[in-house]
């Protein structure tokens, strides 16, 4: 600082903290503005990840808060009990067993607080989870489930870790029992990354930068796909398009509020069908495969 003195620990992540809020306030301003006013159905979506946006945010920052306070409090508590320690050894010996009592120091006061602190908020988590029972998850859930009951069909899990589009295509291919048409991840990630290479004029169009909201460069296009190939980058619409191209198969995604999206109708062939849900997660969106509907009564039986 100009004046000379050093700024604190809290102080420096408070300063940080308001540049990520600054930048991130300068990423959604450019987000809105790739976004055409006119376009309801991105509007929509752009709401709902300024909102995971925010939220990640806010969390990182209570987190950063409190390992902060937590690496405070650790070395108050060495310094506090460094100090009892040499008053400890100023007591004469007659005097020694009256020390010894339980009496409540800073530290302890400081300990119990924080204990209390970690409950109430194992609490309030505990509270949103039921609470989320009537939330969107939970209603999302329900009209997904009754929407594959018409098809005689229902969810199939797939586990959350950045390749569940792909995950899902994955199994939707493997339950076709035809070895021709089984392809792992890492093929079908590659596929599509030079699906989209190949024809990059069909994807840059779509494709903008979040800071300065430009259509993307020759450089920018090429590294979106070299992590599409070689990363755990989640895949989207655009990468749905390719892999129709790729696989020579219509894909359709059902969604529990809006119309079920098909892509590459051009194509023959079994849909491969996949389920979109927005609100699965703490992390949000996520694909899963489906599979035959299974009968309750051949379930209890087996």
């Amino acid at each position: 600082m100009e004046d000379g003195t050093v700024d604190t620990p809290e102080e420096l992540l408070a300063k940080q903290h308001r540049k990520e809020k600054k930048d991130l306030q300068a990423k959604i301003q450019s987000m809105k503005n790739a976004v055409p006013k006119n376009d309801k159905k991105r509007r929509k979506q752009l709401t709902e990840e300024i909102a995971k946006l925010e939220t990640d945010l806010s969390q990182k920052h209570e987190e950063e808060l409190e390992q902060l306070k937590a690496t405070t409090d650790t070395k108050s508590d060495k310094v506090e009990e460094a100090i009892n320690g040499v008053e400890t050894m100023k007591v004469d010996d007659g005097n020694q067993e009256e020390v010894k009592q339980p009496r409540m120091t800073k530290a302890q006061k400081r300990r119990d607080k924080k204990a209390a602190h970690e409950k109430d908020r194992e609490n309030r988590i505990a509270e949103a989870e039921v609470e989320n029972l009537q939330g969107v998850r939970h209603q999302e859930g329900l009209m997904l489930a009754q929407k594959l009951s018409q098809q005689q069909l229902q969810i199939k899990e797939i586990s959350s870790d950045g390749h569940c589009m792909y995950r899902a295509i994955e199994d939707q291919l493997a339950q076709r029992s035809k070895p021709g048409l089984i392809m792992s991840v890492k093929e079908l990630r590659c596929g599509t990354a030079e699906y989209m290479r190949s024809h990059a004029d069909d994807f840059l169009p779509f494709l903008t930068n979040s800071n300065t909201g430009d259509m993307y460069t020759t450089d920018e296009f090429d590294k979106y796909c070299n992590d599409v190939e070689h990363t755990a980058a989640w895949g989207g619409q655009l990468e749905l398009q390719a892999l129709t191209k790729v696989l020579h198969l219509p894909i359709e995604v059902i969604q529990a509020d809006s119309p079920t999206i098909k892509i590459g109708e051009e194509n023959d062939g079994e849909a491969i069908t996949l389920v979109y849900m927005r609100h699965a997660y703490g992390l949000g969106e996520h694909y899963n495969s489906v599979e035959r509907l299974k009968d309750p009564a051949n379930v209890e039986d087996s």
